[in-house]
């Protein structure tokens, strides 16, 4: 018998651990990333396969790099897309996590400004997280999105990838058979997103995960110029839920964008 790990929470959102669920599994079918396995699930808890962590490897961090571009590749129906079976979209921990906009749209900016960057500056205005300065300019990168400035790679339209959406290494575990993903964010986005994502909070043989993606030659060469685009997202949660430094390093990531 598989051994198991259990997440609950009596007071869960309802639909929260079913949508998790479905995101593992959705990663899981496009036959890329390892992905945790699913025992049971219930609006109180997520039965999940137990992994026994293993020291991060540099092997393994190529192969990871490889299956997380396959993954992408398997693509999503929109921008915003849930998995099948998801019923709403929570981004941030277990304790405390935060609902958005169940937007679809046809390119990456129009999404990324409705679903994302905007609702989370209105957020962010409203609580004090952010002052009236970062928030101006946060309406002006909502504003070049919605015209579209980011919707190409190369000459060509970004199509949504499949992403996990929440790809921080604290969602990557290091096992003797590879790097499993767990805890997902999963919709259709940028593929750059989850890439940005392990450069913002730093991962374990960062170099070998992106020379094994670059390989499938999936990787624009300019991509690092939109990390601080793609960062916006996470650095906007944690300023609303966390505060301290993350106004100061999300002001950066917009002065950047806009000089």
């Amino acid at each position: 018998m598989t051994e198991s790990y259990t997440k609950t929470r009596r007071d869960a959102p309802a639909g929260f651990f079913a949508t998790e669920a479905a995101g593992l599994a959705w990663l899981a079918a496009a036959g890329g990333a390892q992905v945790v396995g699913v025992q049971e699930v219930s609006q109180t808890a997520l039965v999940l396969d137990r992994l026994h962590p293993a020291a991060p490897e540099a092997g393994a961090a190529r192969e990871f790099g490889r299956g997380l571009a396959r993954t992408h590749t398997a693509g999503a129906d929109s921008f915003g897309a849930l998995p099948p079976g998801a019923s709403g979209y929570w981004f941030g921990p277990l304790s405390d996590p935060l609902p958005l906009p169940e937007v679809t749209a046809d390119t990456f900016s129009a999404f990324y400004a409705e679903a994302r960057v905007w609702p989370l500056t209105e957020r962010c205005r409203q609580s004090g997280a952010i002052d009236s300065a970062l928030a101006a300019g946060l309406d002006e990168v909502c504003d070049q999105l919605r015209a579209g400035r980011w919707d190409e790679v190369g000459g060509a339209p970004v199509r949504p990838a499949r992403l996990h959406g929440d790809l921080w290494a604290g969602n990557l575990m290091w096992t003797a058979g590879g790097v499993v993903l767990i805890d997902p964010a999963a919709c259709g986005g940028h593929p750059e997103t989850d890439l940005a994502m392990l450069e913002l909070f730093g991962a374990p043989y960062l170099a070998e995960i992106l020379a094994g993606y670059a390989e499938t030659g999936d990787l624009a060469a300019d991509w690092r110029d939109r990390v601080g685009l793609h960062q916006l997202f996470p650095l906007l949660v944690h300023a609303l839920l966390f505060g301290g430094g993350y106004a100061s390093a999300t002001a950066a990531a917009v002065d950047e964008l806009l000089s």
